[in-house]
């Protein structure tokens, strides 16, 4: 059987990994499967880590969208995959990769998710998270430091110099592409169970 790819698009910090994890939590009837597009960044492995850290990891250049586009194809023909793994202290890829299996429903996260026209034509339901800016900053700052290792200065001149303009130039304009705008995140239970229940009716459909 084909999967069902959703996607959870928004900008760093809106809470995209969230609303998927409470999506998915709420269909415990099917079988579910979760993708995040930060696997893909490009391995950067020819320059040194100064050199990676002063990339600007918010553009869609840095992303390998093509293997994205592949991989999530195999999984909507109903095929596993081999996801690779991403190290944000390192900015490289490691060595191993992850198996996902083959699911009835694909989530799939990432703040340029509906960038790429390939990657958007994949997702059958497409959802956009909104939340605001001095919100998604200081997520930010919590995750970066607590999980990346990250000094608090360094976070904020990525966000002013590249993470901002970014978003303003590359995500905040694809919402237009969004079939579900959530506001506030993963605290918008109504649009959550909503969104679980759009799932569950595509999938009769198709089962039908």
């Amino acid at each position: 059987m084909p999967s069902l790819i959703v996607g959870v698009a928004g900008g760093s910090g809106s809470g995209k990994s969230t609303v998927a994890r409470k999506v998915a939590e709420l269909l415990t009837d099917i079988s579910v499967a979760s993708v995040s597009m930060d696997a893909y960044y490009r391995n950067m492995h020819h320059l040194t880590l100064d050199e990676r850290k002063q990339l600007n990891w918010d553009h869609p250049d840095v992303v390998d969208m093509e293997l994205l586009g592949d991989q999530l194809e195999a999984l909507a023909s109903g095929a596993a995959i081999d996801k690779p793994v991403y190290d944000f202290v390192t900015h490289l890829r490691v060595a191993r990769t992850e198996a996902v299996a083959a699911a009835d429903v694909v989530i799939v996260d990432g703040i340029l998710l509906y960038w790429d026209p390939r990657v958007r034509a994949l997702c059958d339901i497409r959802i956009f998270v909104d939340v605001e800016a001095d919100i998604r900053l200081i997520r930010r700052i919590g995750r970066d430091m607590r999980i990346r290792g990250r000094q608090l200065k360094d976070i904020l001149d990525q966000y002013l110099a590249t993470v901002r303009p970014m978003h303003e130039e590359f995500v905040e304009p694809t919402k237009q592409f969004a079939d579900i705008i959530v506001p506030h995140g993963g605290r918008n239970e109504v649009a959550i169970e909503m969104i679980a229940a759009r799932i569950q009716e595509r999938l009769r459909m198709v089962t039908a």
